[in-house]
């Protein structure tokens, strides 16, 4: 194959893996967008009801006649089912494809684009499907143990409707402690792997030509990602798990901090922030 053949080539699976990573990322915001419309936020009437100031309303003894409010309240008003773990667990798997996704990208741009042309060398490697399922698999994980703050949060009645703490100390304390990481050595290791696809490769052996060698190098992927942004998906229950603009917000700063080549600035700067925000609100809630 000659080498203009080829960029051609490279070209078209670069387009292909992009649209894919676009409508993959649409499709999980889209959900996104559906639950916080369908959700009641504090304010709001009960579905069903002539209206009202819900602020104070004591869900877990309201009669609901029968309604199903699981999929329009949240939970954390009564007691979970198995139902409302699924249906969190969901929309946190969901919103974390949504949020790294874009991030994720330049990885796999790279990963198809030297796979194409591994296997016109007769070398072919894994599929980029393997690698990226691996790195997703990491974050379905941290969905059930964000599922499960959830609901602990939930038990000790410390979050509102939009599923954001209702406490500003606890709120303040989350903002410092993750600004204060952004300023530590883990958190700029695993960014340093984030931001240089190529190096982090090089540390790792290079690509696999098994498929479960593949799932395993996302796996490492994901999980040097997720000591990068963990402390960062915990200010969700700051702003708000169903405030899009909240959600939206993190989801750039994740993609600024690994796609933009400024170092530790982004982090450093960001943490910085954090860490004031969060002071200013403990010492103005004591």
């Amino acid at each position: 194959m000659g080498d203009t053949a080829l960029e051609a080539v490279l070209r078209r699976d670069r387009a292909v893996v992009t649209a894919a990573l676009l409508v993959i990322a649409l499709l999980a915001w889209a959900y996104v967008l559906w639950l916080t419309a369908d959700m009641v936020m504090p304010g709001s009437p009960v579905p069903g009801s002539t209206g009202g100031d819900m602020a104070g309303m004591d869900m877990s003894t309201m009669d609901t006649g029968g309604m199903d409010m699981g999929a329009t309240v949240a939970p954390g008003f009564r007691t979970w089912s198995s139902a409302d773990f699924a249906f969190i667990f969901t929309m946190w798997a969901v919103m974390m494809v949504g949020m790294m996704t874009p991030s994720v990208a330049p990885m796999l741009l790279l990963y198809a684009g030297v796979g194409r042309k591994a296997h016109a060398d007769g070398r072919p490697i894994a599929s980029t499907g393997w690698f990226f399922a691996g790195y997703l698999a990491v974050w379905v994980v941290f969905s059930a143990l964000a599922t499960g703050a959830q609901w602990l949060l939930a038990r000790l009645a410390l979050l509102d409707p939009s599923m954001a703490t209702d406490s500003a100390i606890l709120g303040g304390l989350v903002l410092i402690a993750a600004g204060l990481y952004q300023w530590t050595p883990m958190k700029g290791v695993c960014l340093r792997q984030c931001q240089a696809p190529i190096a982090f490769l090089a540390s790792h052996g290079g690509f696999r030509s098994a498929p479960l060698g593949a799932l395993r190098l996302g796996i490492d992927h994901g999980a040097y990602c997720l000591g990068c942004c963990w402390a960062l998906m915990a200010l969700l229950f700051v702003g708000g798990v169903m405030n899009v603009l909240w959600i939206a917000g993190i989801a750039i700063l994740v993609l600024l901090e690994k796609t933009v080549p400024t170092g530790q600035l982004i982090p450093r700067v960001s943490g910085a922030l954090m860490a004031a925000i969060g002071a200013w609100l403990v010492l103005r809630a004591l």
